[in-house]
């Protein structure tokens, strides 16, 4: 039980995230929601698979009308997805969709949970995504966040009765929330759990269904709907001025990354759930019959709830601080609770309303957002009472662990305000900021996390903390924040930052593929970052056998923390194809680093820093080309044309709306961008000019596009249809359709190997159906499917060629995959 109490205190402090945004500052509608909340104990918890899979309309509704504790358990970060705001993918798209979910959730009010499981992208069956992920790990993750959370309640996105027609992630997300339902109550089962959580009985699951599962609304409008329980989620809150439609869509907007904005709607809005485990509620819209969800719930609790009703009852809205006596007794009734569960989650809840009531503000600021282990920093502590009650700041616990005693009367409306100095630890101690499931390699389907007690966290806990002890009506009540940094930006005002532990030294290689198409020499510009002033030391670059490197090491010298030096290495490939990794290693009084320092920035989502291994794959390419200039027309983001300049190309990005006959001139191919036709709406009226540009000998490359929302119907000068036909299994055998085709033969002689070593799969969105004019150039397809022929598809147009394809090289580019460079050169070079 010791331990319990101390884990759930650890959850209590690690789960005030420093979002990097202002603080909440409820007015006093919020304030009196909050206390409604306080009065609720139950909890629902949602499941699905990837950030966006989930329902934003029910886990608002479940939070803000219900007010039921609610989360959102997403068993992936959505790494494999693409992304519509930036260049990042994989790890760092799944670290920005990981804030979206998060910043989602404080809009909507609910919570935010994960497992280990690493979003590898498409699968087709649930057999395919548990052999991946490791299921026995991942459904041991959703056994323990049941038994952290403790839901009533599980309510799955998904139908765990239809694998092999979705995505394998989302059927395998029902199938895991089902298993781990009667598992999760069996001390037997994952008994190393135990010494942290407790087993915990899920009382009813239910499968949120809706038109999407019938094929479409005039099905599901004609479907019996007995066994269903209709919710309508349309409703009004005056408190906000808000629907709960457009609270979802709000939350749903979040999702920049996958273009996800929404529109919010007013009026009835009706969601459906069918029972799958547990009872029936005989009425239908209270999921939760059955249930004590009131203070009686816990032992000790029905004082409790005689208290707070009371502060329902008779709250003033004009003046919250009246409040403030009952309160507080109620808190301290609430930590003379057994029940460790309830009483952790309902301290957290009563000390921020107190605070709210109070007008109370205490806030950590550091001087600088980022420094190194074993650096002193100066914080400024503010702590101002906006209420005539009486408080006292008694102490504070600096974020070096020591008390600091104050005795200082906190009077109405004075600012109280410290000076500070802590002293960050020596580099074993000091933890440096980063996602914790990026400290360790993993694997494809799995991320690997030692520190067992942050499995199923969202992300990092503030290790840096000031708690202020303040007395309120005679009771001692802790507040604790996290360090951050807050500047004032002269758009934007006040921006906060987390503060964060940098090592002292990083370096990066602007270039993540470095490709070598002949055997000369390439400088490589590596670029040391000073994380303190002053910094001294060497750096060397690791490069592969076969491969050499001038000079051997460089000197460093960095006056200024922030400030970066840039030094040049002459690499030489060998004679033959070669691949590997170079990686800069830099020497500082014995200490070595070897990390990049990644700052993510978007307005939407906190200030992110990621450390990775810096490392860039260079690649002696066995390549010939023909062509020289090359335009691209961007479409949802990937690296083309910066890949296609690795390999000699003259690549200029051309604006839409500046697509003419005469801008076109002088260019011998045309390549269209990654969901071009999906998200630029300039191109339904270029389509002519473009066909044009191939009847005068031009050549124009499309890339993938999904089947659903184009922007026109000419997609191409012959009759071109798109599916959703993919391939997902990246080792997927590839025929040669037309083995004698100059795609395949000129400038490059294209074979099997070229196919070897493609990364997360083949191919997406394939035509199914094309005109006689196009030849297909490849057949595969995954286990158990018949073959798919249209992930090349190539037709002559007067003098030039228009080149359709799905092939994953916007994935294939990034990683450096030889063939994928060769065939895409074959491509550009058709008819030159």
């Amino acid at each position: 039980m010791i331990k319990l109490v101390r884990f759930l205190f650890l959850i209590l402090i690690s789960t005030t995230h420093s979002y990097a945004q202002q603080p909440k500052k409820p007015n006093s509608s919020e304030i009196y929601e909050s206390i409604k909340k306080l009065n609720f104990l139950g909890s629902v918890l949602y499941v699905a698979a990837h950030p966006d899979d989930e329902n934003t309309r029910l886990i608002s509704y479940m939070a803000n009308n219900v007010k039921a504790r609610t989360a959102y358990l997403s068993l992936t970060r959505g790494d494999g997805g693409q992304n519509l705001i930036g260049p990042e993918i994989r790890e760092l798209l799944g670290v920005i969709r990981t804030q979206e979910l998060l910043t989602a959730r404080a809009i909507d009010g609910g919570e935010q949970l994960f497992t280990r499981a690493n979003d590898f992208g498409y699968s087709k069956h649930p057999d395919e995504t548990l052999a991946i992920w490791n299921k026995e790990a991942v459904l041991s993750d959703v056994v323990l966040a049941i038994r952290q959370f403790q839901p009533d309640i599980i309510i799955n996105r998904f139908d765990h009765r239809s694998p092999g027609s979705t995505h394998g992630h989302h059927t395998s997300s029902a199938m895991l929330s089902l298993e781990a339902f009667d598992l999760a109550n069996d001390a037997s089962i994952y008994p190393n759990q135990l010494q942290t959580t407790e087993t915990w009985q899920v009382q009813r699951a239910f499968f949120n269904t809706s038109w999407w599962f019938y094929g479409s609304q005039e099905k599901f409008d004609r479907a019996d709907k007995s066994n269903l329980i209709g919710l309508d989620t349309g409703i009004y809150f005056p408190s906000s001025g808000l629907s709960n439609p457009e609270i979802a869509a709000l939350s749903r907007s979040q999702h920049k990354s996958q273009g996800f904005g929404n529109t919010g709607t007013r009026g009835t809005e009706m969601e459906y759930i069918e029972l799958i485990k547990g009872t029936m509620p005989t009425t239908p819209t209270n999921l939760f019959e059955g249930i004590d969800t009131s203070w009686n719930r816990v032992k000790g609790g029905a004082k409790i709830g005689i208290i707070l009703k009371e502060v329902e009852a008779n709250y003033d809205f004009k003046n919250p601080a009246t409040s403030l006596p009952k309160l507080v007794e109620a808190y301290n009734a609430i930590q003379a609770l057994e029940n460790t569960h309830w009483k952790i989650i309902k301290t957290k809840e009563i000390k921020a309303i107190i605070a709210a009531c109070a007008g109370l503000f205490v806030e950590a600021v550091a001087e600088t957002n980022q420094a190194t282990s074993g650096e002193s920093i100066q914080l400024n502590l503010e702590a101002i009472n906006r209420s005539p009650a009486k408080m006292t700041l008694v102490s504070f616990t600096n974020p070096d662990g020591l008390e600091v005693p104050k005795g200082i009367e906190l009077n109405e409306n004075e600012s109280i305000k410290i000076q500070e100095i802590f002293h960050i630890p020596s580099t074993d101690n000091a933890p440096v900021t980063t996602p914790y499931w990026l400290i360790e390699k993993g694997s494809l389907g799995m991320y690997k996390v030692s520190d067992k007690s942050l499995i199923g966290k969202p992300e990092s806990p503030d290790y840096f903390n000031v708690t202020f002890h303040i007395n309120i009506a005679g009771t001692n009540i802790p507040f604790t924040k996290p360090v951050v940094y807050k500047t004032n930006d002269p758009v934007k005002g006040e921006v906060y930052k987390p503060f964060e532990i940098i090592p002292e030294a990083s370096a990066r290689i602007a270039e993540k593929v470095i490709i070598f198409e002949t055997v000369n020499t390439k400088d490589i510009p590596v670029h040391v970052k000073a994380g303190h002033d002053n910094l001294e030391g060497m750096v060397h670059l690791s490069v592969p056998d076969g491969w050499r490197v001038s000079p051997e090491n460089h000197q460093v010298t960095i006056s200024n923390k922030g400030e970066e030096q840039t030094v040049l290495f002459s690499v030489t490939p060998p004679n033959i194809q070669s691949e590997g990794f170079i990686k800069p290693i830099i020497t500082i009084n014995g200490n070595i680093y070897s990390n990049e320092l990644i700052e993510i920035d978007y307005d939407h989502i906190p200030y992110q820093t990621v450390l990775l291994p810096s490392e860039s794959k260079v690649v002696r390419l066995d390549i010939k080309k023909k062509g020289e200039n090359i335009a691209y027309i961007a479409g949802a983001g990937d690296v083309v044309p910066e890949s296609l300049q690795q390999i000699g190309y003259n690549v200029t990005t051309v604006s839409p709306d500046d697509i003419t006959p005469d801008n076109l001139k002088g260019f011998d191919a045309v390549v269209i961008g990654i969901r071009a036709y999906n998200t630029v709406e300039t191109l339904k009226f270029k389509q002519s000019v473009l066909f044009d540009f191939v009847k005068n000998g031009g050549n124009m490359v499309v890339q993938y596009n999904t089947s659903r929302g184009l922007v026109t119907d000419e997609l191409a000068p012959y009759t071109l249809e798109l599916s959703r036909d993919r391939v997902t299994d990246e080792f997927a055998e590839v025929k040669f359709l037309a083995p004698n085709h100059p795609v395949l033969n000129v400038p490059n002689k294209i074979t099997q190997t070229d196919f070897e070593n493609w990364t997360q799969e083949r191919g997406l969105y394939f035509p199914d159906k094309w005109s006689t004019d196009f030849t297909p150039i490849l057949s595969m397809h995954d286990k158990g499917e018949s073959a798919k022929k249209g992930s090349l598809l190539v037709a002559q147009y007067g003098k030039g060629y228009y080149i359709y394809t799905g092939l994953s090289f916007f994935r294939e580019f990034p990683a450096g995959v030889s063939g994928a460079y060769r065939l895409f050169a074959n491509i550009l070079s058709l008819g030159k």
